[in-house]
């Protein structure tokens, strides 16, 4: 068959904004994985803690003899915190391999050949991380706020508590950015996305033994400030306005947890990164 040549012709197709190619990357990732059955059954089973919650607020909205039930400020703190334990399980699910598989797969580079800056990729792999974090902390958090005032009938509870709303808000943001960087940071080291778990895994639970032991050995916990997920939690106790549970000053707590974002941040700079071919 002939092949008949047109000359040039200009583009006729619509150009995407600038700055908006993170999004194609996020979408897809979250539709990856949502599709995954064992990864939804694993958010509904971190949603049980706001039930179990759910079910308190109720019984202590209805019934006079439970009323030892009712929520306070601290009750919100003590929701979040039992969240923890699904933040690290969704952050290695879901953050292990977000950069890993596409050093493996080489396809690092592919992306960075097309229009779209390192800033774009890392935004866009940052984000997939970001909302199933945030549908873990700050949404069910933020849902037994609504909860309790639906039982109670009234806004009475918000408003005499006005600052959970920026106190949930604010410790959730930390929760989130400290696991979603830390774990972006590590997945960039590596190919294997077993060994970014690993790592992940090693890293929260070797520097809180190492925090616990220095605190037997010297009766003090102001080294908690080497361990992130307890300088985190000591930071969360101050927002929430309650007593602090170490001795570490919450300056301190708050310098940790902004120095491993700040640190995560550079090594994603290092890390990813086009490669430029001279020809």
């Amino acid at each position: 068959m002939p092949i008949h040549d047109q000359g040039y012709r200009r583009y006729g197709g619509s150009r995407a904004e600038a700055g908006r190619a993170w999004q194609v990357i996020a979408r897809a990732g979250i539709q990856s994985i949502i599709s995954k059955r064992s990864f939804i059954a694993l958010m509904l089973f971190a949603w049980a803690p706001f039930l179990v919650r759910a079910v308190q607020i109720y019984v202590s909205a209805n019934f006079q003899q439970a009323s030892f039930l009712a929520p306070k400020g601290e009750t919100f703190r003590e929701f979040l915190e039992t969240q923890d334990i699904f933040v690290f399980f969704v952050t290695i699910w879901v953050g292990a391999g977000l950069i890993a598989n596409d050093r493996r797969a080489n396809a690092l580079q592919l992306y960075l050949s097309k229009p779209l800056t390192a800033a774009e990729y890392v935004a866009g792999k940052m984000a997939i991380l970001f909302v199933f974090l945030t549908f873990v902390t700050f949404a069910p958090a933020m849902g037994l706020l609504l909860v309790e005032a639906i039982f109670a009938g009234s806004f009475t509870f918000i408003r005499n508590n006005a600052y959970l709303l920026p106190a949930i808000t604010l410790f959730s943001l930390a929760q989130v950015l400290l696991a979603s960087t830390t774990m972006l940071a590590l997945s960039s080291l590596s190919k294997s996305s077993r060994f970014v778990g690993i790592m992940y895994a090693g890293l929260m639970f070797f520097t809180a033994a190492l925090f616990q032991a220095l605190r037997g050995i010297t009766g003090s916990s102001t080294f908690a400030w080497l361990s992130p997920g307890d300088s985190l939690e000591q930071l969360g106790d101050v927002i929430f306005r309650i007593q602090p549970r170490f001795d570490l000053p919450p300056a301190v707590a708050a310098l940790t947890v902004l120095v491993l974002i700040i640190v995560s941040g550079l090594v994603l700079a290092r890390r990813v990164k086009g490669v430029e071919i001279v020809t």
